[in-house]
C-alpha cells in the first residue's frame, strides 16, 4: 500500500495541512500590528484569537462525521477553499468586527485539514509507519509557523497589513487546487469502510466513541501537551517578547521559529518512541506536562527579567509540547475501528485548542483586569504577564488529573472485556496495541 501513489498523496495532503498552519498562525506575529490598527483592549483583541480556536474545536466533532460519511479529500479541499476566504477578509477588514468574522471563517477551514489528513494517512499507509508519519504530518506541517514568523512577518513590515494577508490566503489557495488534482480518498483497490446509514446512525456511533475511555485518554493528552505552546505561539508569545522582555520583533519571530524547529526534531524521535514503546506513551505524556508546567515557572518566578538562555528553555519545552500532543491521535487508533476513527480524531483534536482558548482569553482577561481596560496591548509589562500567564495552571493541572482518571478507565474497560487481570495500565496499553496492529479483535471493536 506505501507506494509512489501514496508518498504523493500524503506530501499534497501536508502541503494543504502546512498552508492551514500558516494561515492560523499569522495573527502571532501581527499581535502588535493587530493592535495598532484595530486600537482595542487586550481582551478584545485576544478574541481575534480565540474565536478562531473556538469556531475550530466546536467543529471537530461534526468535522469528524463528515470524514466518516463524505471521505477526507472533500473536506480538506472544501476546508482550504474557506480559509483563503477568511484571510482574505482580514485582509480588508476596517475594523475589529469584521476582522473577528474573518478569523472565524480561518478557524472554520483549519478545522476541516488536520483529522482529514490523519484519517488519509491511515487510509494510504500501514503498519508501523502510520504513528510515525502521524508524527511527520504535524511537524512538516509546522512549516507553515515558519513561513508566518519570517517571510510574512517581513512583508507585514515592509508592505503593510493588506498585502500580507492577502498573500498569506495565496498559499491555501495553492492547496486547494492542488488538493483538487491530486488527492483521492484511498487506494483503488482498497475497499472502502463501512459508512453510517443515517446522521441518526452516525450520532449513535459517535456516542459510543465518545463513551471509550482510550479516546478519552487520547482527548487529554492533546489537551495538556499542546495548549501552552499553541497559546503562545498563535497570540500572547510575541506581544510578551516585545513588550516585556524588551526583544525587537525579529528575535520575538525567531523564538516563534525555534518553537517550530525543535518539533521538527523531536517529533520524529517521539513518533519512534510512541511505535516501539506504545507501553510508555501516557508517561511520555505526562513528562511533556510536567516539563512545561516546571520551565513556565522557572520563567514566571525569576527576579527580574529571565535571561535569553531560560527563555530559550521555554521555547524548546513548547516545542516538544507540540508533537507530544499527536500521542493522543495515536490513542484513538489503538482503541477505535476505523470507522468511526475520523470521529475519534476529531474529538480528541478538541482537547488542546480547548485548553488554548481558554487559555488565550484568561491571560487576556488577567491583563486587562490589572490596568485600565483601555489601556493598549502592546503597553504591559512584564509583572503583568507574570500574573496572566500563571491562568495556565489551573488549566492544565485539571487536565492532568483527568488524563490519570481516563488512564485508569481505560485499564479497567480491558480487564473486563479481556476477563482477566492485565497488571498495570502500560501492560493494558501494549496489549491493546498489539492487538490493533496484528489485525485481531479489540476489547474496542473488530478492525477494519
Amino acid at each position: 500500500m506505501n507506494s509512489r501513489r501514496s508518498w504523493l498523496v500524503f506530501g499534497v495532503g501536508v502541503f494543504a495541512y502546512m498552508a492551514g498552519v500558516m494561515q492560523r498562525s499569522t495573527l502571532g506575529v501581527a499581535g502588535v500590528s493587530a493592535a495598532e490598527r484595530f486600537d482595542t483592549t487586550a481582551a478584545l483583541l485576544s478574541a481575534l484569537a480565540v474565536v478562531q480556536l473556538i469556531v475550530y474545536a466546536g467543529l471537530q466533532v461534526p468535522i469528524g462525521i463528515l470524514i466518516d460519511r463524505v471521505g477526507p479529500k472533500l473536506l480538506i479541499s472544501v476546508g482550504s477553499a474557506v480559509m483563503v476566504a477568511g484571510q482574505t477578509t482580514l485582509a480588508f477588514a476596517p475594523e475589529i468586527s469584521v476582522a473577528i468574522v474573518g478569523r472565524m471563517l480561518v478557524g472554520a477551514g483549519d478545522a476541516a485539514i488536520f483529522i482529514s489528513l490523519i484519517r488519509l494517512v491511515n487510509s494510504w499507509f500501514s503498519g508501523r509507519i502510520v504513528p510515525m508519519l502521524s508524527q511527520w504530518t504535524g511537524n512538516v506541517g509546522a512549516i507553515g509557523q515558519i513561513l508566518s514568523a519570517v517571510p510574512f512577518a517581513w512583508l507585514l513590515h515592509e508592505a503593510g497589513w493588506t498585502v500580507a494577508f492577502s498573500a498569506a490566503a495565496s498559499l491555501s489557495f495553492a492547496g486547494f487546487v492542488l488538493c483538487l488534482v491530486f488527492l483521492a480518498d484511498r487506494p483503488r483497490d482498497a475497499a472502502e469502510p463501512p459508512r453510517a446509514a443515517s446522521i441518526r446512525e452516525a450520532l449513535h456511533g459517535l456516542g459510543q466513541t465518545i463513551r471509550r475511555p482510550g479516546t478519552q485518554l487520547g482527548f487529554w493528552s492533546h489537551y495538556v501537551s499542546q495548549s501552552s505552546g499553541t497559546a503562545f505561539a498563535l497570540f500572547w508569545g510575541f506581544p510578551f517578547m516585545v513588550s516585556a522582555l524588551g526583544f525587537d520583533e525579529g528575535t520575538a519571530s525567531f523564538f516563534l521559529v525555534v518553537i517550530v524547529l525543535t518539533g521538527l526534531v523531536a517529533g520524529p524521535v517521539l513518533g519512534i518512541l510512541t511505535a516501539r514503546f506504545p507501553l510508555r506513551r501516557s508517561n511520555l505524556v505526562l513528562g511533556i506536562a510536567a516539563l512545561l508546567l516546571g520551565v513556565w515557572a522557572a520563567v514566571l518566578l525569576w527576579p527580574g527579567v529571565p535571561p535569553v538562555w531560560l527563555i530559550v528553555v521555554l521555547v524548546v519545552s513548547m516545542g516538544v509540547g507540540g508533537p507530544g500532543s499527536l500521542i493522543g491521535f495515536d490513542f484513538a487508533r489503538s482503541f477505535n475501528p476505523i470507522r468511526s476513527l475520523g470521529s475519534a480524531n476529531g474529538i480528541v483534536n478538541v482537547g488542546g485548542f480547548t485548553a488554548s482558548f481558554v487559555i488565550m482569553f484568561l491571560i487576556g482577561l488577567v491583563l486587562d483586569l490589572q490596568f485600565d481596560s483601555g489601556m493598549s496591548a502592546t503597553l504591559y509589562d512584564l509583572d503583568a504577564f507574570r500574573l496572566a500567564f500563571t491562568v495556565q495552571y489551573p488549566v492544565i493541572g485539571f487536565g492532568v488529573v483527568m488524563l490519570l482518571l481516563a488512564r485508569r478507565r481505560t485499564r479497567r474497560k480491558l480487564e473486563e472485556d479481556e476477563g482477566i487481570s492485565v497488571g498495570p495500565i502500560w501492560v493494558a496499553l501494549y496489549r491493546a496495541w498489539k492487538r490493533r496492529g496484528s489485525g485481531g479483535k479489540r476489547a474496542t471493536g473488530s478492525v477494519q
